[in-house]
């Protein structure tokens, strides 16, 4: 079987609608997306997992969101309505902010406004999200980061594929949302309807820092919420379950003899999926009390990668030693997280986008870059095609993927989510001929991310992405981990 390797890093026509300002793009893929046909020229696999941001305001790029000739065609919204009607122009601001916005479940109900009769969203509720801790500003959650502070995303999102269809799979925060990004559910068991919906709380820090999943102290809780339940605005139950059991993509991956790696800054964080799931982890208490407890479990010691600073991809991709398939998650200091974060974010996947795109790797790579949540932030486009139950599907995020069989300076319009990123990879290593999917998201997304791609193009040069700081900065940092976010 040949190997694929795919790296995932994760936004014009003007119309007018409901008084609200919307760069609309006109869909239709282009031939040469077949996933199928990636077997022999896609065969690595390297998932970037940022953090909190909607294409509405990350994304606030001319190129982008103005109609052919003169741009792309991104759907991105310059203003957004209120829950009082009031049609509210985005504002600038900087990639870091002094506050923080609610994206809990709750928040996602504020932000959606939900219609049951039609079982949509109106998008007009995003004034209600909480703001603190302080020092917010009038309508804090209608702004856009300033283009100067992520001119290395728009040269990514400009030069190869942009997604503006991309949405959450489920409707709540970091925690369950790293949980569906390597399987596609956040469920506590693999036959349950019982869903995590929340970050831990109470007793959840341990050194000052998260704990989570099955390395969790005692006492700590998280909110869940029952699937079988179609309606978003089902009750959030507390339980103190939080190590899982289910199948993940990596358990295909293992049964198809295709490596792979997971890299995080923190062995007990909410970001670092592998810690929650019991067969991945194998928690074991030296001392039977779970305040001291560590994954044991083959996939956890074979194939998880606890950098600190994040410099080990740098390293593995520098010394050829890429696995198939790679989730790169981000040091705090690294992450997009509004509240906590130094603005290094685009620096630190330009750092990683042109590490490959200079290494031996480039030719047969395809990097996604994608955001677990949207942090809060204003987003104008309802959930995908609708909602299908009490959590599932939450706000866009946005996608950039990047390849020498990615299109160009092209924007897709077809919906996706995260599964469509499992089944991608499902797709491209033929993991059908073990399995044909792990069974949750991955089985119910419309489309696999193939109308980003044309197989049949000549593959493209790299293009570098200038970024303010370059590989080396990130190599030679050092000190502790931060957290990409703190609720």
């Amino acid at each position: 079987m040949v190997r694929l390797k795919v790296v995932l890093l994760l936004g014009s026509v003007i119309s007018l609608a409901s008084g609200l300002i919307s760069l609309n793009g006109c869909g239709g893929g282009k031939p040469g997306g077949d996933s199928k046909q990636a077997l022999g020229k896609i065969q690595h696999v390297v998932i970037i997992f940022q953090e909190n941001r909607t294409p509405d305001n990350l994304f606030h790029d001319p190129v982008l969101y103005n109609p052919p000739p003169n741009g792309h065609g991104a759907d991105i919204a310059l203003q957004g309505k209120t829950s009082t009607g009031k049609v509210v122009t985005l504002t600038p601001v900087n990639l870091q902010t002094d506050y923080d916005l609610g994206h809990n479940h709750q928040a996602f109900l504020d932000a959606c406004d939900y219609n049951p009769s039609t079982n949509t969203c109106a998008m007009d509720g995003a004034d209600l999200i909480p703001c603190g801790p302080s020092g917010c500003p009038t309508y804090p959650q209608y702004q856009y980061v300033d283009p100067k502070y992520v001119e290395p995303y728009f040269t990514m999102a400009e030069t190869y594929t942009f997604g503006d269809r991309m949405f959450q799979t489920n409707q709540g925060p970091s925690f369950p949302a790293h949980q569906y990004i390597i399987s596609g559910t956040s469920a506590i068991s693999e036959k349950s309807s019982i869903s995590v919906s929340d970050n831990p709380f109470d007793n959840a820090r341990r050194d000052g820092s998260y704990w989570a999943g099955c390395l969790a102290p005692p006492g700590a809780q998280v909110r869940s919420i029952d699937t079988s339940n179609p309606d978003p605005r089902a009750p959030e139950n507390p339980i103190t379950q939080l190590c899982y059991e289910h199948p993940t993509l990596t358990d295909l991956l293992d049964a198809g003899n295709i490596s792979w790696k997971y890299y995080a800054p923190d062995a007990g964080d909410i970001w670092t999926s592998p810690n929650a799931i019991e067969h991945m982890c194998v928690p074991f208490s030296a001392d039977g009390k779970n305040d001291d407890t560590v994954c044991t479990g083959s996939d956890w010691t074979n194939h998880v990668v606890i950098e600190g600073m994040n410099n080990q991809i740098l390293n593995d991709i520098g010394a050829g030693q890429l696995a198939a398939v790679s989730w790169v998650i981000p040091n705090g200091d690294a992450s997009d997280h509004a509240h906590g974060n130094e603005g290094l974010g685009p620096s630190w996947v330009a750092a990683i986008v042109n590490t490959i795109g200079t290494s031996q790797y480039w030719s047969n790579t395809a990097i996604i870059v994608t955001w677990d949540d949207w942090g809060g932030w204003f987003d104008h486009v309802a959930p995908m095609p609708n909602i299908r139950n009490s959590y599932e599907y939450g706000l866009r995020v946005p996608l950039i993927v990047i390849s020498p069989y990615a299109k160009p300076a092209y924007v897709s319009h077809q919906t996706y989510d995260f599964g469509s990123i499992l089944k991608l990879i499902e797709n491209v290593f033929s993991l059908g001929e073990v399995d044909p999917s792990v069974g949750y998201a991955d089985s119910r997304a419309q489309n696999d991310l193939s109308d980003c791609f044309n197989f049949n193009q000549t593959p493209l040069t790299f293009t570098f992405i200038q970024a303010e700081h370059d590989a080396n900065y990130f190599l030679n940092r050092t000190g502790p981990p931060t957290p990409p976010d703190d609720d």
